[in-house]
């Protein structure tokens, strides 16, 4: 097989040839095939790009991906010539041929390429074109492609200016969605795609850690860090290193009058969060106790209303705790206890739960209302003082603000995950405006927003996916089955990533974006690859991204940054202390991992 004059070496070209266009396998404007040269060899993510020269219409450039590779014998007309074949008795050849699916036809004359066509593996410029690289204002690097070069996301469908929210997907523990979430926002920080570094700076992430106190070290650089993992990230334009602002929330200790943080590996930097009495009748916060999936289908949920709103017109603040009706109330106990006998009261029950709710009713809001104790006693209190120092806010914090999730109950991880959201997204409300971004990156979001039922925590989470683009608010959502999550979350999704999938779940509707190859690479994936599909290229990439450089684990923490809010330039408010665990600094006294 004979190619035009062309070096391996050569930039100038098209590519490296590899083949001709297949003529005993139909051709149209969106799928070819290529026969691949003796002396050549095409890989599934290769790139590939022909042209053709059209009469008055000069040439066209047709690119595409490898999505299918196949070899065989051409002259064997028996599974058992194979034998005689390589014995050389019998004559035959082995012919290699690719499926190529179109990504780009320059200029938009779609037309098939030419049977005998020479196609060539793209490299440099042809290879960002092919990719739509060249279109992209701002390009964010996302890791390495199959071919050694790097890859990149479109800016403008994560920001919200013309698409927003991640979907990321694959088996727990294997499919690396954490990491390949927390890789995303480093390169958001630290690219410099989101324009000044003003702007960089007040961007911000919030970040919900279910799974053990492995996202608390983000602010340590990872002891495995090697010369290796240094070079990838260079490959990619960033510094390996860690986050360079992060506060760190974990819930009170249960018990502690001092309101310590229940952490057991992170000794210092870390904020204790809880609610106290008076906030949470205020904030209408009770929704929030019943925030299962089905609640907001039964009966009882008129009463949760009701009772929250009566609690947000007669609870009076006395001392750390609420004074009902001249009763003070001291703690998360004390305050269920009075609201059961209240409901149980034939003077005082339709007072609290209105006149048209039935005894059943009442009894099933009260025996869900008393199961709660156990859960949320730690987190909503009565002896412990109120203010702004031990509330969940991206506001008042570093650049990255983790709330540490582990220690809880799923009941009380449900609470905290749609209190801080309805708080931040309300917060967003307010502002008006869609800068400063605020990423939020929620694992298991199939507990949080399941496809069948509605509770308040779903609700926020639709407004996000929703209205979120427009107010600044970018959800990452991590899920194990994206066929468990509700559709319209999914849908909203410009970005989607796949990782390591159950056969089972590969097969769902949900993944209709990803060919068929893809779907079958996905049940092998290693951990570090990820599918990633976004609007302007029609097949997904495959993307092998770096190591972290970050601590993904207490064994892996070494020494934190000294940097403070002060380094990141804030034009806004230059005399902010900086230095504080508030503000992701570290205090001279305190001791890194």
């Amino acid at each position: 097989m004979s190619f035009p004059a062309h070096s391996p070496g050569d930039q100038t070209g098209p590519g490296s040839p590899v083949g001709r266009v297949l003529g005993t396998q139909d051709a149209s404007p969106l799928t070819f095939w290529v026969a691949v040269g003796s002396d050549a060899y095409l890989q599934l993510d290769d790139v590939v790009v022909t042209q053709r020269d059209l009469p008055d219409r000069g040439t066209v450039t047709i690119s595409g991906v490898v999505t299918a590779v196949r070899a065989r014998h051409e002259g064997a007309a028996f599974e058992s010539d194979v034998f005689a074949i390589a014995d050389g008795m019998l004559p035959a050849m082995v012919q290699e041929a690719a499926e190529i699916t179109v990504t780009r036809v320059e200029p938009e004359i779609y037309v098939p390429p030419a049977p005998g066509a020479v196609a060539y593996r793209a490299h440099g410029e042809t290879r960002d074109a092919a990719l739509s690289f060249d279109r992209m204002q701002r390009r964010l690097p996302i890791g390495i492609g199959r071919d050694g070069a790097p890859l990149y996301l479109n800016t403008d469908f994560l920001d919200g200016s013309r698409g927003a929210h991640v979907s990321i997907s694959g088996i727990s523990g294997v499919a690396t969605k954490t990491s390949f979430a927390t890789f995303l926002l480093y390169s958001i920080f630290t690219s410099g795609v989101l324009g000044s570094k003003a702007e960089s700076a007040n961007t911000k992430a919030l970040i919900f850690n279910v799974k053990g106190e492995d996202l608390l070290f983000l602010d340590h650089e990872n002891n495995r860090l090697d010369e290796p993992t240094r070079e990838a990230y260079h490959k990619l334009g960033l510094d390996a290193g860690a986050f360079k602002q992060v506060t760190v929330f974990a819930p009170a200790r249960a018990g502690d009058p001092s309101g310590s943080p229940d952490v057991a590996s992170r000794l210092t930097g870390v904020d204790p969060f809880y609610w106290t009495l008076s906030e949470f009748t205020e904030q209408r916060l009770l929704p929030y106790v019943f925030a299962d999936a089905d609640d907001e289908r039964q009966q009882y949920t008129m009463v949760v209303h009701a009772v929250a709103a009566h609690l947000a017109r007669e609870a009076q603040p006395a001392g750390g705790g609420i004074s009902l009706d001249g009763t003070r109330l001291g703690s998360y106990d004390d305050f269920v206890d009075y609201i059961v006998e209240q409901l149980n009261d034939d003077e005082t029950r339709s007072t609290w739960a209105g006149s048209s709710v039935g005894l059943g009713t009442v009894n099933a809001f009260a025996r869900r209302l008393i199961s709660s104790k156990r859960d949320l006693s730690r987190l909503i209190r009565g002896d412990l003082p109120g203010g702004r120092a031990h509330q969940i806010s991206t506001a008042d914090a570093g650049q990255v603000t983790v709330v540490d999730l582990h220690n809880l109950p799923d009941r009380a991880q449900r609470f905290v995950v749609g209190v801080t959201l309805k708080t931040e997204f309300e917060r967003k409300e307010k502002a008006g405006t869609a800068k400063p971004l605020l990423f939020v990156v929620l694992d298991e979001l199939n507990k949080y927003a399941p496809r069948d039922g509605t509770s308040p925590i779903k609700e926020v989470l639709l407004d996000i996916a929703e209205r979120g683009r427009s107010l600044g608010v970018i959800l990452i959502g991590a899920q194990q089955t994206a066929s468990e999550v509700e559709r319209r979350i999914v849908s909203n999704s410009a970005i989607r990533v796949v990782g390591r999938l159950d056969p089972a779940e590969a097969s769902r509707p949900e993944y209709g974006f990803l060919p068929p190859t893809q779907r079958q690479r996905a049940l092998l994936a290693k951990p570090g690859t990820m599918f990633v599909a976004q609007p302007e290229i029609p097949v997904p990439l495959a993307v092998e991204f770096p190591f972290p450089a970050w601590a993904t684990r207490p064994s892996e923490a070494g020494a934190a940054p000294r940097a403070t809010l002060a380094s990141m330039v804030s034009a806004t408010d230059p005399f902010a202390v900086v230095g504080s665990t508030r503000d992701g600094g570290i205090d001279d006294d305190e001791i890194p991992f």
